[in-house]
């Protein structure tokens, strides 16, 4: 399980996660306090909103995933 936190800064920038996200054959969650959504759902991600800190929950590692994923990562 690898866990982090992100932030998206624009729609682009959620769609280029939820791409990413959406090559994994594992399961990929978001969470923003109480609320939960499958990572791979760009509606669901564009209904979290962007310019918020995100925690990303992933079932497995993939070095592809978290390569992508680098660019949205903050210090939390």
């Amino acid at each position: 399980m690898k866990k982090f936190t992100i932030m998206l800064n624009s729609p682009e920038d959620a769609q280029e996660f939820v791409n990413a996200a959406s090559q994994c054959n594992f399961d990929i969650d978001l969470y923003s306090g109480s609320i939960s959504l499958d990572a791979k759902s760009l509606l669901g991600v564009l209904t979290m909103g962007t310019k918020r800190l995100l925690q990303v929950v992933a079932q497995k590692r993939d070095a592809e995933f978290e390569r992508a994923a680098s660019k949205f990562i903050v210090a939390a």
